[in-house]
């Protein structure tokens, strides 16, 4: 699985991006060089050159310049931190200088009258420039300017400038990524004044400090940290008040038209991105882009293949051309390359959506929905899913060197699982989820429910039309299609699957069902389960609990499933799937199971046909395979052990017990527990660890309202239900039959253990 875009480049990616520009520039003041700048930018690549014209000074030249333009010393001080900023040189020095470089830069009045601003961006543009390749060369130096919160909040007001404004973007990233604690962007002055100025590239580039921001800075929300651990911070966090990753979403929040410009930036078009900016500056924004070396790479292959086809190249004036403003003139040809264009435009979204992910599932959920579909944030993605999204490129593009096709680190791979993690937060347990299809096939739904004979869903009906995808196919189509036709190997099946999946959550729909099932959907998963013999775990999890949404409680679903299972050698193949790792297809036994128990109650002779056929519901009804799944869910999963991911197993070991109970069975499954346990010659064990495990769930289920809300959803079986039989097994009567005490003996009984994490 890919993590999110990271929000600052590693030191060694940080180190190369500086190289590369300050070699393609000349130096710190120069102006481009004649060639090919991608030229350069491979040979800044390759050496690792950096500030190579600052040294050709000499300290006589920068003191009488210094004297006649009152720069406050500061050529000097950046000869000197050059002189000390290498490996192994003297640290107190470089930091001093630094400390010195820092007061100029915080200096309001550094200028020459007459010429206040123009002077005081251009010094303020060498600082920011020294101090970012100063942090990238020695080790340290970012830490302490971290630790300088005053000076990380002065950063942000120097990004009211253009002409400083990347680079103060850039160092405020590489310090973000270090600090231990998280700014307060209420703490920034003007804040809501400063993002409504900026244009859209500067907001597209100020959403790559954001990503840090509005982050959650500690790991518990990994799905492999434990709940444990999770419960405790949650505790910690009730008695602190709002964390400041959540202060600084609702201080975005409110800033007018934010979200309103991100679906905007997100949703535009290449073209519509060009604008009037001159090629110096679309290429300086580039260096912003450059945080290693596969980045560079792929600028250089997509540049490289344009060249080849003669489609565009890159022309700079020769020495001597007539200049204004300090820039070259710029002909026809001197632009960037299309694809450059295009590498540069996914960049940016995948750091917007990001942070339009983020924003989904922080505690301004119900708002941010709303926004995004006033502001027509699906519609305008379903337009560009083709041609930008998921558009075709050519291997070469694709897989860079040293990587091959499945690997998560380039722009284009990135974006899509971005794009696919978006989709799965915005339709997760939400009405809105019906934007993702487009009028016709919202007709669709209804025709199904009509047919069917039942209700049709209430969401459907009060889905605003206007707001909802146009074209011939909705996004939820198009992604289906692209589904089926994904590699077996590909790493996106995994995020595909869990973004579809989204859509199926919560209370079951009957109609959303048929409209997947029609599209052959369910077939697909099991020739990716059954036929391609996936392996990856990941993958098989993600499937299995798509199968489990798409069949629960579906006759229909389940006379395609018996049809495509049409063997007893494809049936073994797909249980010894299932059996291979029951943390991944819990989910899927536990909509079996409870499936199982719905139609035994129903009287319908198609209902009876599926029955007498399944292969998979008889082999789930017999007690034997119950138990055998029930005794292995509890094995696997301790309190100290339990994670997001795993706790499914406690939950789904909880249905087959509360089934039992509904038919008067549990003490006959309880007592065939103890004698499994003793069988495997270890008495009381797995009852104990079953009573602390539920002890736990007690806890954690209690005071966590989405939670439980999600369990009685899924399942069509109350929640008050579910806690009166975890009431039941824990009653400390041991003259109870259906009290887990009844059947551990006196000497194996360890029930009272502290629930801390060792």
């Amino acid at each position: 699985m890919a993590a999110a875009p990271a929000a600052a480049g590693s030191g060694a990616g940080r180190g190369r991006r500086a190289a590369a520009t300050v070699a393609a520039w000349g130096g710190w003041g120069g102006r481009p060089r004649p060639g090919n700048i991608l030229l350069q930018l491979r040979q800044g690549q390759l050496t690792g050159r950096g500030l190579v014209r600052a040294v050709q000074f000499t300290e006589t030249f920068l003191a009488e310049r210094d004297k006649q333009s009152k720069w406050s010393g500061i050529p000097q001080l950046l000869l000197k931190l050059y002189a000390t900023s290498h490996l192994h040189s003297d640290f107190i020095e470089c930091q001093n200088i630094l400390k010195l470089l820092v007061e100029i830069l915080m200096r309001p009045t550094i200028s020459i009258r007459g010429q206040k601003l123009k002077i005081s961006d251009e010094m303020s543009k060498d600082c920011l420039s020294i101090l970012y390749n100063t942090c990238v060369c020695t080790e340290g130096v970012t830490k302490r300017l971290a630790e300088k919160n005053d000076f990380v909040i002065f950063l942000f007001t120097l990004m009211t400038s253009k002409k400083t404004f990347l680079q103060t973007a850039t160092l405020i990233e590489d310090i973000l990524g270090v600090k231990k604690e998280m700014i307060r962007l209420d703490e920034v002055p003007n804040l809501s004044s400063l993002v409504s100025n900026f244009d859209q590239q500067q907001l597209a580039n100020f959403c790559r400090i954001l990503a840090v921001t509005i982050s959650e800075m500690d790991t518990g929300n990994d799905d492999k940290h434990t709940l444990l651990a999770k419960n405790a911070q949650q505790k910690k966090s009730l008695s602190l008040g709002p964390s400041a990753a959540e202060i600084n979403q609702a201080a975005l929040l409110s800033i007018p038209g934010f979200v309103e410009r991100l679906c905007k930036l997100a949703t535009r078009k290449v073209s519509e991105s060009t604008g009037t900016a001159s090629f110096l500056q679309e290429l300086e924004e580039w260096y912003t882009w450059l945080d290693n070396a596969l980045v560079l790479d792929a600028l250089m292959r997509v540049a490289n293949e344009e060249s080849e086809h003669n489609q565009a190249s890159i022309v700079f004036p020769p020495p001597g051309a007539s200049e204004e403003n300090g820039l070259p003139h710029t002909s026809t040809r001197t632009q960037l390359p299309q694809s450059m264009k295009i590498m540069h435009e996914i960049m940016y979204k995948l750091e917007v959506l990001y942070v339009l992910c983020v924003l989904l599932m922080g505690r301004q959920r119900n708002q941010v929905h709303r926004m995004i579909a006033e502001f027509k944030l699906i519609p305008g993605l379903n337009n560009l899913f083709d041609k930008l999204i998921w558009r075709k490129h050519s291997a070469s593009a694709l897989v860079l060197h040293g990587h091959n096709q499945n690997c998560d680190c380039s722009p284009d791979i990135t974006l899509k699982i971005q794009f696919l993690r978006l989709l799965q937060s915005f339709s997760d347990h939400h009405e809105n989820k019906y934007l993702l299809l487009n009028n016709q096939e919202l007709n669709e739904l209804s025709a199904i429910s009509l047919k069917a004979n039942i209700p049709e869903v209430e969401a459907v009906l009060n889905t605003d039309r206007s707001l909802v995808c146009d074209g011939k196919r909705g996004l939820l189509t198009r992604l289906l299609q692209v589904m089926k036709k994904e590699p077996a190997e590909s790493s996106f099946r995994f995020w595909q699957a869990r973004a579809v999946e989204s859509f199926l959550r919560g209370t079951t729909s009957y109609a959303d069902q048929m409209f997947l099932l029609k599209r052959g959907l369910l077939e697909h998963i099991l020739y990716c389960i059954v036929d391609s013999e996936c392996k990856s775990r990941d993958v098989l999890q993600s499937y299995f609990d798509l199968l489990g949404e798409l069949m629960k409680f579906n006759v229909d679903a389940f006379k395609r499933f018996n049809k495509y299972i049409n063997t007893d050698a494809k049936f073994q193949v797909f249980l010894k799937q299932i059996n291979s790792s029951l943390v991944d297809s819990n989910m899927l036994v536990r909509c079996v199971t409870l499936s199982l128990d719905r139609f035994e109650n129903q009287v319908d002779m198609k209902v009876a046909e599926v029955l007498s056929e399944c292969r998979l519901l008889a082999y789930i009804s017999q007690v034997p395979t119950q138990m055998s799944f029930l005794f292995r869910l509890i094995n696997i999963i301790h309190v100290q052990t339990l994670t997001q991911e795993n706790v499914s197993c406690l939950n789904t070991s909880l249905v087959i017990l509360m089934l039992a109970r509904r038919k008067e069975r549990l003490p006959l499954y309880l007592r065939l527990l103890q004698r499994m346990e003793h069988s495997k010659k270890y008495p009381g064990f797995l009852l104990n660890n079953f009573h602390n495990l539920l002890r736990f769930w007690q806890q954690h289920y209690l005071h966590k309202d989405k939670d439980s809300t999600c369990l009685e959803n899924s399942s069509c079986i109350s929640f008050s239900y579910w806690k009166e039989t975890v009431s039941i097994l824990l009653n400390p009567d041991r003259q109870s039959p259906s009290a887990l005490v009844s059947y551990i003996e006196e000497p194996y009984m360890d029930i009272d253990r502290d629930f801390t994490e060792e």
